[in-house]
Protein backbone atom coordinates (compact mmCIF):
# COMPACT_ATOMS: atom_id res chain seq x y z
CA UNK A 1 0.00 0.00 0.00
CA UNK A 2 1.45 3.31 -0.92
CA UNK A 3 1.41 5.75 1.84
CA UNK A 4 2.50 9.39 1.46
CA UNK A 5 4.98 11.05 4.41
CA UNK A 6 3.29 14.60 4.97
CA UNK A 7 7.13 15.50 4.77
CA UNK A 8 9.60 17.34 2.06
CA UNK A 9 12.05 16.17 5.07
CA UNK A 10 14.47 13.08 3.65
CA UNK A 11 15.72 12.03 6.72
CA UNK A 12 12.31 11.47 8.11
CA UNK A 13 11.68 9.32 5.03
CA UNK A 14 14.57 6.72 5.61
CA UNK A 15 14.12 6.72 9.59
CA UNK A 16 10.22 6.06 9.21
CA UNK A 17 10.51 3.51 5.90
CA UNK A 18 12.89 1.59 8.00
CA UNK A 19 10.29 0.63 10.36
CA UNK A 20 7.00 0.66 8.30
CA UNK A 21 8.64 -1.11 5.05
CA UNK A 22 7.45 -4.74 7.55
CA UNK A 23 4.06 -3.70 6.97
CA UNK A 24 3.94 -3.39 3.49
CA UNK A 25 3.95 0.25 3.42
CA UNK A 26 5.82 2.25 0.47
CA UNK A 27 6.26 5.14 1.76
CA UNK A 28 6.93 8.24 -0.57
CA UNK A 29 7.41 11.84 0.17
CA UNK A 30 4.85 14.19 -0.63
CA UNK A 31 7.00 15.98 -3.53
CA UNK A 32 7.34 12.51 -4.96
CA UNK A 33 3.72 12.60 -5.82
CA UNK A 34 3.95 16.80 -6.86
CA UNK A 35 2.35 17.98 -3.38
CA UNK A 36 4.26 20.93 -2.48
CA UNK A 37 1.83 22.12 0.61
CA UNK A 38 2.86 23.97 3.91
CA UNK A 39 -0.11 23.26 6.83
CA UNK A 40 -0.18 26.11 8.71
CA UNK A 41 -0.09 24.67 12.17
CA UNK A 42 -2.47 26.39 14.37
CA UNK A 43 -2.47 22.95 17.47
CA UNK A 44 -1.54 23.57 20.53
CA UNK A 45 -0.12 19.76 21.14
CA UNK A 46 2.18 17.80 18.97
CA UNK A 47 -0.92 15.38 18.47
CA UNK A 48 -3.32 18.54 16.84
CA UNK A 49 -0.32 19.63 14.43
CA UNK A 50 0.56 16.11 13.71
CA UNK A 51 -3.33 15.19 12.79
CA UNK A 52 -3.63 18.46 10.63
CA UNK A 53 -0.65 17.39 8.49
CA UNK A 54 -1.95 14.00 7.79
CA UNK A 55 -5.12 15.12 7.10
CA UNK A 56 -3.87 18.00 4.82
CA UNK A 57 -1.52 15.75 2.66
CA UNK A 58 -4.55 12.69 2.47
CA UNK A 59 -6.89 15.20 0.70
CA UNK A 60 -4.28 16.51 -1.04
CA UNK A 61 -3.65 12.97 -2.81
CA UNK A 62 -6.23 10.79 -2.18
CA UNK A 63 -3.93 8.22 -0.42
CA UNK A 64 -3.18 7.23 2.79
CA UNK A 65 -1.20 9.99 4.73
CA UNK A 66 1.61 9.63 7.33
CA UNK A 67 2.69 12.65 9.66
CA UNK A 68 4.87 13.30 12.89
CA UNK A 69 4.69 16.54 14.61
CA UNK A 70 8.22 16.02 16.47
CA UNK A 71 10.62 18.51 18.97
CA UNK A 72 12.27 18.87 21.88
CA UNK A 73 11.41 20.05 24.88
CA UNK A 74 13.16 21.52 28.25
CA UNK A 75 12.15 21.07 31.77
CA UNK A 76 13.69 24.30 32.78
CA UNK A 77 12.03 26.08 29.62
CA UNK A 78 9.03 25.08 30.72
CA UNK A 79 8.47 23.03 27.32
CA UNK A 80 9.88 24.82 25.36
CA UNK A 81 10.60 24.65 22.44
CA UNK A 82 8.61 22.13 22.25
CA UNK A 83 5.93 22.42 19.30
CA UNK A 84 7.85 25.17 17.97
CA UNK A 85 11.10 23.81 18.10
CA UNK A 86 11.40 24.21 14.46
CA UNK A 87 11.13 27.34 14.01
CA UNK A 88 12.52 28.34 17.43
CA UNK A 89 13.41 31.69 17.57
CA UNK A 90 10.84 32.30 14.56
CA UNK A 91 13.73 34.04 12.95
CA UNK A 92 13.78 32.70 9.07
CA UNK A 93 17.24 33.47 9.21
CA UNK A 94 18.43 30.55 11.33
CA UNK A 95 18.93 27.13 9.95
CA UNK A 96 19.14 23.55 12.43
CA UNK A 97 22.38 24.94 13.92
CA UNK A 98 21.47 28.36 14.54
CA UNK A 99 18.22 27.16 16.19
CA UNK A 100 20.28 24.67 18.05
CA UNK A 101 23.02 27.50 19.64
CA UNK A 102 20.00 29.72 20.19
CA UNK A 103 18.41 26.85 22.62
CA UNK A 104 22.09 27.15 24.17
CA UNK A 105 22.34 30.48 24.49
CA UNK A 106 18.76 30.40 26.37
CA UNK A 107 19.99 27.85 28.66
CA UNK A 108 23.43 29.38 29.83
CA UNK A 109 22.62 29.56 33.41
CA UNK A 110 20.61 26.17 33.48
CA UNK A 111 22.81 24.57 36.40
CA UNK A 112 24.22 20.96 35.80
CA UNK A 113 21.90 18.16 37.19
CA UNK A 114 18.68 21.12 35.86
CA UNK A 115 18.99 20.30 32.28
CA UNK A 116 16.31 17.61 31.71
CA UNK A 117 14.90 17.53 28.57
CA UNK A 118 12.95 15.02 26.46
CA UNK A 119 12.23 14.37 22.62
CA UNK A 120 8.45 14.24 21.57
CA UNK A 121 7.13 12.74 18.42
CA UNK A 122 3.32 12.01 17.75
CA UNK A 123 2.46 9.80 14.79
CA UNK A 124 -0.71 10.46 12.62
CA UNK A 125 -1.74 7.98 10.26
CA UNK A 126 -5.09 8.96 8.41
CA UNK A 127 -7.01 7.39 5.86
CA UNK A 128 -9.46 8.65 3.15
CA UNK A 129 -12.14 6.94 4.80
CA UNK A 130 -11.51 8.89 7.90
CA UNK A 131 -9.63 6.45 9.88
CA UNK A 132 -7.35 8.02 11.92
CA UNK A 133 -4.37 5.84 13.96
CA UNK A 134 -2.49 8.52 16.18
CA UNK A 135 0.93 7.32 18.77
CA UNK A 136 2.86 8.83 20.74
CA UNK A 137 6.97 8.26 22.05
CA UNK A 138 8.96 10.08 24.11
CA UNK A 139 12.83 9.89 24.38
CA UNK A 140 14.41 11.66 27.82
CA UNK A 141 17.58 12.71 28.37
CA UNK A 142 20.03 15.72 29.19
CA UNK A 143 20.79 19.18 27.28
CA UNK A 144 24.49 19.48 27.35
CA UNK A 145 26.52 23.29 27.27
CA UNK A 146 28.17 21.92 23.82
CA UNK A 147 27.56 20.19 20.40
CA UNK A 148 29.02 16.57 20.05
CA UNK A 149 28.48 14.16 17.48
CA UNK A 150 28.28 14.07 13.13
CA UNK A 151 25.33 12.09 12.66
CA UNK A 152 21.60 12.88 13.06
CA UNK A 153 20.08 16.56 12.64
CA UNK A 154 18.26 19.46 14.27
CA UNK A 155 19.06 19.26 18.18
CA UNK A 156 20.41 15.90 17.96
CA UNK A 157 24.20 17.01 18.90
CA UNK A 158 23.27 18.35 22.24
CA UNK A 159 20.46 15.58 23.31
CA UNK A 160 22.55 13.22 25.79
CA UNK A 161 20.89 10.18 26.26
CA UNK A 162 22.20 8.24 29.68
CA UNK A 163 21.21 4.64 28.70
CA UNK A 164 23.83 4.57 26.00
CA UNK A 165 25.99 7.33 27.28
CA UNK A 166 25.72 9.40 24.12
CA UNK A 167 24.56 12.35 22.40
CA UNK A 168 21.95 11.18 19.54
CA UNK A 169 24.23 12.32 17.34
CA UNK A 170 26.39 10.23 18.33
CA UNK A 171 24.51 7.33 18.01
CA UNK A 172 24.39 4.90 14.86
CA UNK A 173 21.05 5.14 12.92
CA UNK A 174 20.63 1.86 13.88
CA UNK A 175 21.26 2.66 17.34
CA UNK A 176 19.07 5.82 17.26
CA UNK A 177 15.98 3.37 15.71
CA UNK A 178 15.81 1.46 18.44
CA UNK A 179 15.85 4.24 21.26
CA UNK A 180 14.19 7.50 19.71
CA UNK A 181 11.42 9.34 20.44
CA UNK A 182 10.16 8.21 16.72
CA UNK A 183 11.09 4.92 17.06
CA UNK A 184 9.35 4.79 20.07
CA UNK A 185 6.05 6.41 18.49
CA UNK A 186 6.48 4.07 15.59
CA UNK A 187 6.11 1.23 17.93
CA UNK A 188 3.29 2.39 19.40
CA UNK A 189 1.74 2.81 15.59
CA UNK A 190 2.95 -0.42 14.78
CA UNK A 191 0.82 -2.28 17.79
CA UNK A 192 -2.12 0.00 16.76
CA UNK A 193 -2.19 -1.20 13.34
CA UNK A 194 -1.64 -4.73 14.34
CA UNK A 195 -4.98 -3.81 16.66
CA UNK A 196 -6.59 -2.22 13.05
CA UNK A 197 -5.83 -5.75 11.32
CA UNK A 198 -2.56 -4.80 9.84
CA UNK A 199 -0.21 -7.71 9.69
CA UNK A 200 3.15 -7.11 10.29
CA UNK A 201 5.07 -8.92 7.42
Amino acid sequence: MKVVLASKNNHKLVEISRITEKFGFELVLQSTLGVDIDVEETGTTFEENSLLKAEAVMKATGLPALADDSGIAVDALNGEPGIYSARYGFDDTLDDWGRLLLLLKNMESVPDGSRQGKFVCVITMAWPDGRVIQARGEAHGEILRQAEGKNGFGYDPIFYYPPLGKTFAQLSPEEKNRVSHRAAALRALNEKLKEAGYADK
